[in-house]
């Protein structure tokens, strides 16, 4: 027999049920907001899509500021305000670069032009060669069947014809030539058309670069005269109650980050050199021109030193085919000696990077955002991979996970902490 409730039990029960519905049931204005938010995300992403070149350069200019920060804040030490001793690294760095351009530019600027001019006749011998091996290949192959076919066919039979067939049709039609133009003005006009076709194109690219270039510089120097402004206000967006969490997690990625861009600099320069001088040894013509562009694909890693390798390949290909492979063999001990013993000592403090993520985020960025993609995939990941390390993987599954290559990580963002304090009030 069923035990019959008391009032106060039906009504307990009555209110619990009551409260489970009206949780579960939503009201028009939950629907409208769900929807509103909804729409707000899809033209959020939209404008997303539509300034992605501008947004991915402004990162650009985020990671160069972060490295920019760490001079000015040395230069804080001795008093010098942080708008001066940004403007003195700037100055100092683009003195440095004009400087050294002037020095290499007539090397430079001559094995360009060498390497302009003799690289498409470097490609064309290189196939040259590889559709020579590959029809030596396909002849022995052919001769091989048609024994074997000469062998199975009868002794009288006729070559298939209607192969070679031709006809003579259109012999006698002709194809109308372009009038010459009958003044001056349509001349002139004809080769102003010309000019411009190519003029634009080369004036808008041209315009880009600078453009990226400058917003690059202006976001590098606002954010090394004020990291705290920006941080801060980054926080203003997070629960008071998580702050302090996501103080700890902006720090460690802007550590990580200014790691890497440290990281890759240095081997930019290393790998540089290195290839320069082999590439003098073994006599390849427009040896520091490749040098400079190995030295700067370097930036994009496991993508760059490839497609560094290709043009110094094709060049050797001028001298002969063994010389081609020495080139080859040469980049092959540079990039293992990169992988397990320069980038291991560099990084002996910073975020390590899965290879296959890495790879896979390159090739994302490379199909949705081009080159741009590709130069901002690395240190995009390492930036994700921070803050996923540290919110999901330590606070949510609880695994003791290691984030910045040391385990005194906490008291290096404490240290940072007071540094930024001390520096604010210079």
């Amino acid at each position: 027999m069923t035990p019959l409730r008391r009032p106060s039990d039906r009504s307990a029960v009555a209110e619990r049920d009551g409260a489970r519905e009206t949780r579960l049931r939503w009201r028009s204005r939950d629907i409208l907001r769900a929807v509103a938010l909804a729409v707000a995300v899809y033209y959020v992403l939209q404008l997303v899509w539509a300034v992605n070149a501008v947004l991915l350069t402004a990162f650009l200019g985020l990671l160069f500021g972060l490295a920019l920060t760490s001079a000015v804040d040395a230069l804080a030490r001795f008093r010098v305000p942080r708008g001066v001793g940004a403007a003195v690294v700037v100055l100092a760095l683009y003195g440095a670069l004009v400087g050294a351009g002037f020095w290499i530019a007539p090397t430079l600027r001559a094995q360009a032009s060498e390497l302009r001019a003799r690289l498409p006749e470097a490609v064309q011998r290189m196939e040259g060669w590889l559709e020579a091996q590959s029809s030596g290949l396909a002849e022995y192959l052919d001769t091989s069947e048609s024994d074997a076919a000469s062998q199975a066919a009868p002794a009288g039979a006729a070559p298939p014809a209607g192969a070679t067939r031709t006809t003579s049709a259109t012999a006698g039609s002709a194809q109308p030539r372009d009038e010459a133009p009958s003044t001056l003005r349509d001349a002139f006009g004809d080769r102003i058309t010309g000019m411009t076709r190519y003029v634009g194109p080369l004036l808008s690219r041209t315009a880009t670069l600078l453009g990226g270039l400058l917003l690059v510089t202006f976001v590098a120097v606002y954010m090394a005269v004020e990291p705290r402004t920006y941080r801060d206000g980054l926080l203003l967006l997070v629960p008071q109650r998580a702050r302090g969490r996501a103080r700890e997690v902006l720090d460690a990625t802007g550590t990580v980050l200014r790691r890497w861009l440290v990281t890759q600099l240095i081997a930019m320069v290393i790998i540089g050199a290195v290839t320069t001088g082999l590439l003098l040894v073994l006599q390849v013509e427009a040896a520091v021109a490749l040098g400079v562009v190995a030295g700067l694909l370097e930036f994009v890693p496991f993508i760059g030193p490839i497609i560094a390798a290709v043009p110094a390949i094709a060049m050797a290909f001028l001298g002969s085919p063994e010389k081609a492979l020495w080139v080859l063999g040469a980049y092959v001990v540079i990039q293992q000696l990169e992988s397990n013993l320069l980038m291991p000592l560099l990084m002996r403090e910073g975020l390590k990077l899965p290879p296959i993520l890495t790879l896979l985020a390159q090739g994302v960025m490379a199909v949705l955002f081009g080159f741009l993609g590709l130069l901002v995939a690395v240190p995009l990941l390492a930036a994700v991979l921070v803050p996923v390390k540290m919110l999901y993987v330590r606070d949510v599954v609880g695994e003791d996970v290691d984030v910045l290559g040391t385990d005194e990580h906490e008291d290096g963002d404490a240290d940072a902490d007071a540094a930024d304090d001390a520096h604010a009030t210079v």
